[in-house]
């Protein structure tokens, strides 16, 4: 459906790189030549082959449950949709003119971009473009441009500079000359962020590296790993992480460029048109002074130290900085160009920004260089970004809630609004962030500053920042400083939730929440109105007290009630401080106030989620019992534990299950009872009782007969639904909150809603946690580090604090050891999570000069084998000790700033057992790091890692070494820096997701191409919504390459999966584990490209990275061990191949069983090596042992054990010829006739179809029948499942038995060729 434009097409290619992410949406991340600026859904380039409307319906089959969305206006939508492009021409002075393809989407302004980017016209930023002498409006869209046509020609003309336009030029030069330094990376700032992939593949992916090197079908290429990476290898060394470049001095174009001393211009030279001067050091060690006039830049007469602002002769007047210089400074003119020619050479992915930031843990030293912008930027007051933005600072508030009511009836309505939603909000995000910082470092004056510092609040930049402590004992019944720590996060996940169900007219404030320094700050957007009043006057509904007088407004009620359901929140009565009972829709300490702006906000939202009982020990209540026998209710240390979202659904889900069958069951056994005649077609075909259930569900209609209606009104009351007439589970956040008091206390209704919560208790522990033990099991979740550990339990429901009931059960578990990696995860991120939070109390008595000696000496007590670390506090000699004791300086810790440098190992460790004990009730009894490593099996770097990213810590790239007892590992000087850990909520892309979703079940379904097109198509509207660089968009590249690659496009596939892998380097970090994954399926399709050394580069890194993060014991490691051996062995490096391959045997031998497939075929991989090894007796020894496992597992009719057997008799015929040539060798000495044995190479197609196999990619040559009974299975699993998901929506109950053959008979002929295009 997307049709490719080619990406070398000579302007389409390289104009459309490197757009801003403002106007940054197809380009090349789909191959389109795509417009920008607008949603449109198909780019610019040619597709009107109408396909979109047929995706757009056929989505709305496959959605039916909430797809009211797509209108019968879906037919226009479409065609207003698919406008084609044109080309222009483009005149520019001083350079040929050239064409430019545009879209009518776009508005003037991104031709502006795109000019400010090309190679030849990047030092242009101050000009307007003409048609026929008019100037075009920057913001117009050019469809409505009168007389802009195919062919029109538009002029570029420069424009005068006024002090911002002289501004932005010298800011966008900056950026050109420092495009290729990757400081901003290292530095977290601008949302730039690191890639090495071009590194590994030295640019030769995809088109350009198949002309490099045609003819040679083997290249020679030295194979063999560094030495830390071959298997059993102990050495973790840090340096590779982030692989330093060769020429590690980039192109400087100039020693110094920055403000002048001279600014701002008196008056008399302001009325000769001077904006500001500026001074530059050429690298001919020529001093200038240059200004900045409305006409350009010139050369004048000033020096350091007399001002003197004539033009100097010759003046050298340009309209761009760039030229004057060029004219003054041959160098700059030679570096400047090569620049220009490497930067649009890089792969944009490499260039664009990240939506938000992404901190690294380890950096290498980076010159400190001098950088007037950088400088200027830190100095005036540049609070979110005013010199872009016309009036002050921006009104976040304002900007938050207006995008909320854009209006959503269709696609390119949703698009826009989905896309403005995203972009503030990373705005804010970031703005946030820095404000925090601000705030923490001691730079932002607090509103109440008479008050002590924990209590102080702030302002800045239009936000509000509060600290996470209990002010006015406000938490005191729910655990002071632990609850007001945890509150904002719980807010954080209520803001998130009630985003997700956006209500109209129901409004949360921009929430974001920072972790720095020590201390948790809370950043959220201002209430208008909301500081001119006292809190009690404008709360008009809910309860400022935690539930001691309560209000309510029906208003609110009608908005919140519209939430309820989905957020499964119970309506019920509180008594207030009268005794009147108060209609609530939430939880009593959720706001409702009423803006100057009249809009309803929320705000508070921490207990959106009902209380998790098994850590709220209530006096007089009783957990069911399998609750009990696993040690619950514990004493938590704060009363604000709640059940994640994620356990709510899957809760209700299960409930839903059980009250079908139930339903189902007692229905069965009375229609049993009723006629015995209908019992065998009932029994046959199970789902006919489930649909009739399923069609009662959703209302108890009056017609059914009585006894079916009873049953199901049963079943409702069984399942604890609180509606009598359907299924609707609900629950009452208020129960259990102290200070909260009910009507009638002992009343059923609320011992129901008690119950619910003490099962949803229960649930989680007997269902959730065994289900992930399970999965894990299964290898269906592979976790390799805390951060996906956590996002897996999280996933599942499952709070971080019953991660030690997680360990717990893993290791009394019968799979103990095919589990081993998820316990020593497990360990390791409850030691690291403690000590995290040990060290955040720890920093908070640090003063801001003893940051780094503070941060070394934390980590040397926590990793570092040296006995007595001494941390060297900072001198005193700038201190005057007379004065000391006059004034007490101003900070948030505790009065004694030197108490963390008395801490040791041994107290540190004994702070980190108790912290397990008490937050986790784990006890590692451990008084070393090394004692923790030698009895857990854990790896001190990988720990380091952790606690680096945990904490926000950025480290010295170099090598560390652990284990000395002689020396402590870290020195100050390798404390780099201290990052904020920001929570924020993710604003999400819904119509692309469920394209997403409905391309990834047809492709499940066996409809690969159907599915190719609806994830083009998701990709499109991903672009659309969050620019080109987004974790979404990389899921999304992934899957499409591997159809590609499925499809047989190789070439398709290398070029999505590089922008894959990419992309999870920028926007989730360069050793994240989805990176690892990355870097192999790119390997594979570079494998099947031909680019043998390049894969094996990539494996290599994937390798490197595992190792680094979580060691060599890892079932994911077999799998790569397998693919690094069986590339070894189609380039006959057999004895590394071998290291590889035994190694993945033992892996898979301990992770997946003895008797396991996985295991035979490792056997059958190292068979084969042997085999080309000539050393039949140990290659026969490996596959009789891969036989056996086929024969147990499958029996000896199956096709597997058949290859196995088939091939032990070839290798046994080899072994007998070669022992034949060997007797008649000693036989008849050297004049023996010998029979030319054969020894094969594999071939690359035999090395390539192993990889596949190893890698899940399954091609199967099906029958026709085959297909036929597929289908049917398909199809009938789906119908349950259908049945099941749509039970609430369904009402007909007939068509749904009917439909199974119908579907069937039509879509027959569709699978065919896709699934024939998969065998070929």
């Amino acid at each position: 459906m997307v049709s490719k434009t080619d990406e070398t097409s000579p302007v389409a290619g390289d104009t459309r790189e490197g757009k801003e992410l403002e106007n940054d949406i197809g380009k090349e991340a789909c191959d389109c030549a795509h417009s920008s600026g607008m949603p449109l859904v198909n780019g610019d380039g040619g597709h009107g082959d109408g396909g979109h409307d047929h995706s757009e319906v056929e989505n709305c089959k496959e959605k039916d449950d909430d797809e009211t969305r797509v209108d019968d206006g879906n037919e226009q939508e479409v065609i207003v949709i698919q406008d084609t492009g044109f080309t222009v021409k483009m005149q520019i002075p001083g350079i040929e003119p050239f064409d430019l393809q545009v879209s009518p989407q776009e508005m003037v302004q991104e031709i502006h971009q795109v000019l400010m980017d090309r190679e030849d016209t990047c030092h242009r930023t101050c000009f307007s473009l003409q048609l026929d002498g008019n100037v075009l409006d920057n913001f117009s869209e050019l469809k409505s441009i009168e007389g802009l046509q195919e062919g029109s020609s538009l002029k570029v003309v420069e424009e005068p500079y006024t002090v911002r336009e002289a501004r932005i030029h010298v800011r966008h030069i900056r950026d050109l000359l420092k495009s290729l330094d990757p400081s901003d990376s290292y530095n977290g700032v601008d949302c730039n962020s690191l890639s090495f992939l071009s590194m590994f593949t030295e640019g030769d992916l995809g088109e350009t590296g198949k002309r490099k090197r045609k003819g040679l079908e083997l290249e020679q290429i030295d194979c063999t790993p560094p030495e830390h990476i071959l298997p059993g290898s102990k050495d973790r060394p840090l340096l590779f992480l982030q692989p330093q470049t060769k020429d590690v001095k980039p192109l400087q174009c100039l020693k110094v460029l920055t403000m002048s001393g001279w600014n701002p211009p008196p008056g008399n030279r302001k009325m000769h048109g001077d904006l500001m001067y500026l001074y530059v050091v050429t690298m001919e060690d020529r001093h200038v002074s240059i200004t900045a006039s409305t006409r350009g830049f010139y050369v004048n007469q000033s020096t350091a130290y007399s001002f003197n602002p004539k033009p100097a002769n010759p003046s050298f007047l340009s309209h761009s900085l760039v030229e004057l210089l060029s004219q003054i400074s041959p160098i700059f003119k030679k570096n400047f160009a090569a620049l220009q020619k490497k930067r649009v050479q890089r792969h944009p992915f490499e260039r664009i920004a990240t939506p938000f930031q992404v901190y690294s843990w380890t950096a290498p030293t980076v010159e400190h260089a001098m950088d007037c912008v950088r400088a200027e930027d830190a100095y005036t007051s540049r609070l979110g970004y005013e010199e872009h933005i016309p009036g002050q600072t921006r009104d976040w508030n304002e900007e938050l809630q207006t995008t909320r009511e854009l209006p959503r009836k269709n696609l390119p309505e949703r698009l826009l609004r989905e896309r403005a939603i995203f972009k503030v909000h990373s705005d804010f995000a970031a703005a946030a962030t820095r404000g925090a910082m601000a705030v923490i470092d001691g730079n932002v004056m607090a509103i109440n500053p008479g008050e002590e510092t924990k209590m102080q609040m702030f302002i800045w930049n239009n936000i509000f920042f509060s600290l996470g402590f209990d002010v006015r004992d406000h938490y005191k019944d729910f655990g002071g400083d632990n609850a007001a720590y945890v509150a904002p996060t719980n807010d954080l996940n209520g803001v998130r939730a009630y985003n997700a169900v956006d209500v109209e007219g129901l409004y949360t404030l921009g929430t974001v929440v920072v972790d720095y320094r020590g201390y948790r700050v809370t950043a959220q957007s201002i209430i208008p109105g909301i500081l001119e009043r006292e809190q009690e006057q404008s709360v008009i509904y809910g309860s400022i007290d935690f539930g001691k007088t309560v209000v309510s407004h029906p208003k609110y009620l009608e908005l919140l009630e519209k939430t309820a359901r989905s957020l499964k929140i119970q309506t019920h009565n509180v008594l207030n401080d009268k005794n009147e009972e108060v209609e609530l829709c939430s939880s009593v300490e959720c706001k409702g106030i009423i803006g100057n702006d009249s809009r309803h906000y929320i705000l508070d939202l921490l207990r959106t989620f009902p209380p998790d009982l098994n850590f709220l020990p209530v006096e007089g209540e009783e957990l069911p019992e399998e609750c009990s026998k696993m040690g619950f209710p514990k004493e938590h240390r704060h009363r604000l534990s709640c059940l994640r979202q994620e356990l709510i659904e899957a809760f209700v889900e299960h409930r839903y299950l059980v009250f079908m069958k139930l339903a189902a069951l007692q229905l069965m056994q009375q229609k049993a009872n009723k006629q015995e005649k209908d019992c065998a077609a009932v029994t046959e075909n199970g789902s006919s009782c489930l649909t009739e259930a399923v069609e009662n569900s959703k209302t108890v209609s009056e017609d059914v007969d009585p006894k079916s209606k009873e049953v199901i009104l049963n079943a409702y009351k069984a399942v604890g639904s609180v509606s009598n007439t359907s299924f609707d589970i609900r629950f009452n956040p208020d129960i259990f909150s102290p200070g909260v008091r009910f009507h009638d206390s002992n009343s059923e209704e609320l011992h129901k809603q008690k119950q619910l919560l003490k099962d949803a208790a229960a649930f989680l522990i007997s269902c959730q946690i065994p289900s992930l033990i399970k999965d894990c099991v299964d290898h269906t979740v592979l976790p390799m580090d805390g951060a996906t550990l956590a996002e897996a339990m999280h996933q599942r429901g499952i709070n971080i604090r019953y991660l030690a009931k997680i360990v717990e059960m893993v290791s009394k578990s019968l799979a103990q050891q095919q589990l081993d990696h998820i316990y020593k995860l497990g360990v390791t991120e409850i030691i690291t999570r403690s000590a995290k939070h040990i060290f955040k109390i720890y920093l908070q008595g640090v003063e801001l000069s003893g940051l780094s000696v503070a941060i070394s000496h934390f980590l040397n007590c926590f990793l570092s084998s040296f006995p007595n670390p001494i941390a060297h506090l900072p001198t005193d000699e700038l201190v005057s000790k007379k004065k000391r004791n006059k004034r007490k300086p101003r900070h948030l810790g505790n009065a004694d700033n030197t108490a963390w440098a008395s801490t040791t190992p041994v107290e540190l460790w004994k702070s980190i057992s108790n912290e397990t004990r008490n937050y986790f009730s784990f006890s590692i009894d451990c008084e070393s790091v090394d004692q923790a490593v030698e009895k857990y099996g854990l790896q001190k770097m990988s720990l380091l890692r952790e606690i680096c990213v945990k904490s926000g810590i950025q480290i010295l790239l170099k090598e560390y070494n652990f284990d000395s007892r002689h020396r402590p590992t870290f020195t100050e000087e390798d404390i780099l820096n201290i990052f904020p850990v920001v929570k924020h909520v993710n604003p999400k892309a819904s119509d692309a997701f469920h394209f997403f979703q409905s391309g990834q079940a047809k492709v499940q379904q066996g409809f690969l191409k159907e599915g190719c097109e609806l994830i083009n198509e998701a990709l499109n509207l991903f672009n659309n919504v969050y620019g080109a660089m987004h974790v979404e968009i990389c899921a999304c590249l992934r899957l499409l390459a591997r159809l590609n690659y499925i499809m047989g496009d190789y070439n398709e596939a290398l070029s999505n999966q590089q922008k894959a892998v990419l992309m999870s380097e920028r926007a989730l970090g360069v050793d994240h584990p989805n990176t690892i994954q990355e870097y192999m399926h790119l390997a594979l399709y570079c494998f099947a490209n031909g680019q043998l050394s390049t894969a094996l580069k990539l494996l290599y890194r994937s390798r490197y990275l595992l190792l680094l993060v979580y060691g060599e014991d890892h079932p994911e490691m077999a799998l790569l061990d397998s693919n690094i051996g069986l590339v070894l062995h189609g380039v006959m490096e057999y004895d590394l191949a071998l290291r590889f391959l035994e190694n993945a045997l033992a892996i898979n031998g301990k992770y997946h069983g003895a008797k396991s497939l996985k295991v035979a075929l490792s056997h059958h991989l190292v068979a084969r090596v042997y085999e080309s090894k000539a050393e039949f007796r140990s290659a026969l020894q490996h596959e009789k042992d891969g036989y056996t496992i086929y024969k147990n597992q499958l029996g000896d009719n199956h096709e597997k054990t058949k290859e196995s057997s088939e091939y032990l008799k070839y290798l046994t015929q080899q072994a007998v010829a070669l022992q034949r040539t060997m007797n008649e060798i000693y036989k008849n000495g050297s004049n023996a006739s010998i029979l030319p044995l054969k020894f094969t190479a594999p071939t690359m197609a035999s090395v390539l179809e192993q990889l596949n196999v190893i890698n899940g990619i399954l091609f199967i040559p099906l029958s026709q029948k085959d297909l036929e009974n597929l289908k049917a299975e398909v199809e009938r699993r789906q119908q349950l499942q259908g049945a099941v998901k749509s039970a609430e929506q369904e009402e007909s109950t007939e068509e749904k038995v009917m439909e199974p053959r119908h579907t069937k008979e039509k879509s027959q002929p569709t699978v065919e060729p896709s699934t024939e295009q998969a065998s070929a």
